[in-house]
């Protein structure tokens, strides 16, 4: 049952004043249930209670910290049907789409589950001590990965279980011995009380300590801002646009004690589609990228935003062909009244712009909350000398630069913003031509893809999920597969210790059976 109440740790509670509701794009309407905004008061108890949760919890063997993520997966499939239901009702999106990220957040759980009761996670590395050493003795000194603290995760509007309550962020964090407080996102509240009370639940029957966890509502931007101003947080997780991002990152810059926000953010993920390849199959490209750039209503964080190829037959060609293929497609809903108006606003802002044509754009009255796709074309030289056609349209819209020649097609990607993604379409022996052009993508982006779409993140450890910035707003880290757990951890040194009192996983000899790294040799072996 939803209450509409904040979790400050296992307890509902609604002393706020504020009240929202979330809202149903399909009927165009509220959603029933009364949403109270998190109180100041609530706030700062929220992170109280993370703090003294973290003096147990960062103590956790990677066992109970497993049975607990594990015990989280199971209790979201025992909500059931009325997860699926308040999902779609708070965003337009059908069943499957819910029950297909339902099943990701249930999978990157338990990945982190399998991860931590392995347990050589921590990366343990140990150089023993060289006491003749001359002209000075080398001490012993053993290093591991230890939990940063309490940490802050922003709901993401566009994926409401996956990014968001019990999503990524939150999974690695908790993996990582760190306390989470959630931000819910105001549009899918509904749904995030829900999978809250399934953490909630979780952590009771595993034994965890109150405020492990807590979930606050919110519908503007105030109980974000404290949350990330308050001293005992040490960490901040956020999925959305640049302004968003960037705002939490000079916050968090501002502090005290100024603290990491790890944000994942805006992506045009550039496709440079080379000439051999347009020539050997652009018809089917083009029908491929009408569906990727479509797929989700282009809501997806890596929809390819910016089609990049040089001049000739082949391209115009293809322009031709994406342009028909998208305008065939049947036009979907968004998320939110909001979304639809940000990507209007923001697609003619491009389409205004001098020297942009517009190939293709569905101009048909459609239901409320749905949105017109469009393919626009420029010239390379025009691209170059106005960034405001760089910027990404969230939505299903895409631009298709057209370069002079080679030389111009790497200027443009070099001078590209970061991004998440780039993808290479390439001919038969085609690529080994283009070494500076690959080079330049990979100076810019997180991850290159090869002859596919960008569309879709596989959730594994060689997964990069990230990107310089814009893109994210530390280059070093994915916020996607279990190497995101690295973002929540920090290195520490103990020299000299006795072993009888360092942490298992410095141990002489090894009792939890991890791989360690001594004197510079990777083994599970003991000392």
């Amino acid at each position: 049952m939803i209450t509409g109440k904040n979790y400050i740790g296992e307890q509902l509670e609604g002393s706020g004043e504020v009240t929202f509701r979330t809202f149903n794009p399909t009927s165009n309407t509220e959603n029933e249930t009364l949403f109270i905004e998190a109180s100041a008061s609530e706030i700062d108890q929220s992170v109280e209670l993370a703090w003294r949760a973290f003096e147990q919890y960062r103590t956790f063997s990677g066992l109970r910290k497993a049975a607990f993520l594990n015990a989280i997966a199971d209790e979201i499939m025992n909500l059931g049907d009325e997860l699926i239901e308040t999902y779609c009702l708070e965003s337009g999106l059908p069943p499957g789409r819910a029950a297909g990220e339902r099943g990701r957040t249930v999978f990157q759980l338990r990945s982190f589950a399998d991860l931590v009761k392995e347990g050589s996670w921590v990366e343990a590395s140990i150089d023993t001590a060289l006491p003749d050493r001359e002209p000075v003795p080398k001490p012993d000194l053993r290093k591991m990965l230890i939990p940063l603290g309490p940490v802050v995760v922003f709901g993401a509007s566009n994926f409401p279980l996956a990014y968001s309550t019990a999503g990524g962020d939150t999974a690695a964090a908790l993996a990582a011995g760190c306390p989470v407080v959630v931000k819910s996102h105001p549009m899918h509240a509904g749904t995030g009380e829900l999978v809250a009370s399934a953490i909630v639940k979780a952590a009771r029957q595993t034994g965890m300590p109150n405020g492990v966890f807590s979930n606050l509502n919110s519908s503007g931007i105030e109980v974000g801002v404290q949350l990330v101003s308050h001293p005992k947080v040490k960490a901040v997780g956020f999925t959305g646009s640049i302004q968003g991002g960037r705002a939490l990152l000079d916050l968090a810059a501002r502090r005290e004690e100024p603290i990491p926000v790890f944000a994942e953010m805006g992506s045009v993920n550039p496709v440079v589609l080379l000439p051999g390849a347009l020539k050997e199959r652009g018809e089917d490209l083009s029908r491929q990228y009408a569906g990727s750039v479509t797929l989700g209503t282009g809501q997806f964080c890596t929809n390819p935003g910016l089609l990049l190829g040089i001049k000739g037959e082949e391209l115009d060609r293809f322009v031709q062909d994406l342009a028909g293929a998208m305008v065939e497609i049947e036009p979907s809903i968004m998320l939110h009244p909001n979304i639809v108006g940000a990507y209007e606003r923001n697609k003619q802002k491009a389409m205004s712009q001098e020297g942009l044509s517009v190939v293709a754009e569905l101009t048909r009255d459609v239901p409320a909350n749905f949105a017109r796709q469009a393919v626009t074309t420029v010239e390379g030289s025009t691209f170059l000398n106005n960034t405001a056609l760089h910027q990404e349209v969230f939505g299903p819209f895409t631009m298709v630069v057209q370069c002079d020649n080679a030389s111009q097609l790497e200027e443009v990607v070099s001078q590209l913003e970061g991004q998440l993604t780039g993808t290479v379409i390439a001919g038969q022996d085609e690529l080994s031509g283009y070494a500076g052009l690959v080079e330049a993508l990979q100076n810019r982006v997180g991850r290159i893809i090869y002859n596919g779409v960008p569309t879709g993140v596989e959730v594994c450890p060689s997964m990069v999920h990230g990107g310089p910035y814009p893109a994210s707003t530390d280059s070093r880290f994915t916020a996607v597969g279990t190497y995101s757990i690295r973002r929540w951890a920090r290195p520490f040194s103990y020299q000299d210790w006795p072993d009888e009192i360092l942490p298992e996983e410095l141990k002489n000899d090894n009792p939890l059976g991890i791989e360690r790294k001594i004197n510079n040799v990777n083994t599970r072996e003991g000392i």
